[in-house]
């Protein structure tokens, strides 16, 4: 690595991130800058005391305070001898849910009082926000302070995926780096910072970037959730010895990848299908309720897999001309690699456009065409290829996610496609924030 991908950076807001985040570029080599208006908490960083438990966190501080790590008593020192700047302030919740973005609107402002004009401040964000707040309070805050974006100030948010205990292996050896710049002048900067790191590095829109980050926390707090209630019922029912219950459920190769790793179920589409899921899970329901007790968590799954359908049909019909207009259904069969179609998604959809009125429905299936024809008596026209469909079509859906339809799309209008599997790198339908990736490849076909 040449010298010239060290970077000059100030940390503003020194506690658990960014404290962790500030030694950490300063391990890899950058100069980097820190305040927190909290005196007390400089003084003891100063006598190289870290005032919370942090593994590796102490220990670092010792080795790069007044080396690497230099903390200043006022953000105009820190900014002032920056390139790069990095908000790390507290975004506490109130009692109704609300973010209370005041410490982060206050250090933003005073940043853009201290920086000089004459030339460019990169600023990236840590702090967890809700997404829309770049775009809706931050971006607005900067031109209001007089300063043109990509110009004279950059922004950016950079989410941190940080564990309390293990923060600072998290930190120098990263599973990703996310970032989301509103300026490509900040995301140049914040790549080069990042080039020391040997982590897949993902450039995506601003919003993108601050919904990961809140996905990933309600992604584990969902889990845990559900852990709970499945053991709240396991207790109802009795004779279940529940930890054995969680680590035979542990045992299920799809943890480790196969026949198809856990991460294809979390992705989204038009809903599960098939025979196993909607079965068991409106089985499992109905004896929770024969116990007594009401499965919050399994009601809502239900309920939002018909909310996504209807949500679907809702986005087809806004594309449709009028009712008259052909729909194509690109996938038959309930995932991908089968002929199964009972239960299949495709089949409520087609109900659905039907009883909307739409009047012309055709569809194809590599493999399913055949066994949808005997189990279902729709009025549907097959097609005998993708491109059939589509040269007939006037709205296509791609329903299943099949690895043809996705070395297809180029025969596709996007204009005309709605992706309901998210199968498309390129989607035309409600896509405004199409991702730039780097060091990462094409997405998996998703395989329910």
């Amino acid at each position: 690595m040449s010298m010239q991908q060290h970077k000059s950076i100030a940390v503003i807001g020194l506690g658990f991130v960014g404290l962790t985040t500030a030694l950490g570029f300063a391990e890899k080599g950058h100069r980097v800058f820190g305040y927190d208006q909290d005196a007390l908490k400089r003084a003891s960083y100063q006598s190289g005391c870290v005032p919370f438990y942090e593994p590796g966190v102490e220990e670092a501080l010792r080795r790069q305070l007044d080396k690497r790590f230099l903390l200043c008593n006022s953000i105009a020192l820190a900014v002032q001898q920056a390139e790069l700047i990095f908000l790390c302030v507290g975004t506490p919740v109130d009692e109704v849910g609300e973010m209370d973005l005041s410490s982060l609107i206050g250090a933003l402002t005073e940043v853009l009082r201290c920086v000089s004009k004459d030339r460019f401040y990169g600023i990236a964000v840590k702090s967890t926000i809700p997404p829309g707040t770049m775009r809706e309070h931050l971006i607005p805050l900067l031109l209001t302070e007089g300063f043109e974006l990509g110009t004279q100030v950059g922004l950016a948010y950079n989410p941190e995926f940080l564990r309390e205990g293990s923060a600072w292996n998290d930190f120098l050896f990263p599973d990703r780096i996310v970032t989301g710049s509103a300026d490509d002048r900040t995301g140049r900067l914040l790549e080069e910072a990042y080039s020391l790191f040997q982590a897949p590095y993902h450039r995506v829109s601003p919003t993108s970037a601050e919904f990961v980050k809140l996905a990933s926390n309600t992604l584990l707090a969902t889990m845990i959730s559900f852990a709970n209630e499945q053991a709240m019922l396991a207790e109802k029912i009795g004779d279940i010895h529940i930890p054995t219950i969680f680590n035979l459920l542990h045992t299920d190769r799809r943890w480790s990848g196969q026949p198809a790793e856990m991460s294809k179920y979390i992705y989204p589409g038009c809903g599960f299908g098939g025979y196993c899921l909607p079965k068991d899970t409106f089985a499992f329901q109905r004896t929770a309720e024969k116990y007594g007790h009401r499965p919050k968590l399994l009601n809502a799954v239900l309920d939002i897999n018909r909310d996504v359908m209807e949500s679907c049909i809702e986005r087809i019909v806004a594309k449709l001309g009028n009712l008259d207009q052909q729909v194509g259904i690109l996938g038959l069969s309930f995932k991908p690699g089968s002929d199964d179609v009972r239960g299949t998604p495709s089949a409520r959809m087609i109900e659905l456009l039907l009883e909307r009125g739409c009047r012309k429905i055709a569809a194809y299936d590599p493999m399913a065409m055949s066994a949808f024809s005997k189990h279902y008596t729709f009025p549907v026209t097959m097609m005998a290829s993708v491109e059939e469909l589509e040269r007939s079509s006037d709205v296509v859906v791609i329903a299943t996610a099949w690895e043809e339809f996705r070395t297809k799309q180029h025969v596709f209008d996007l204009n005309c496609v709605i992706d309901a599997r998210y199968l498309l790198e390129d989607r035309g339908d409600n896509c405004n924030a199409q991702p730039i990736l780097t060091n990462k490849s094409t997405p998996d076909v998703r395989l329910i």
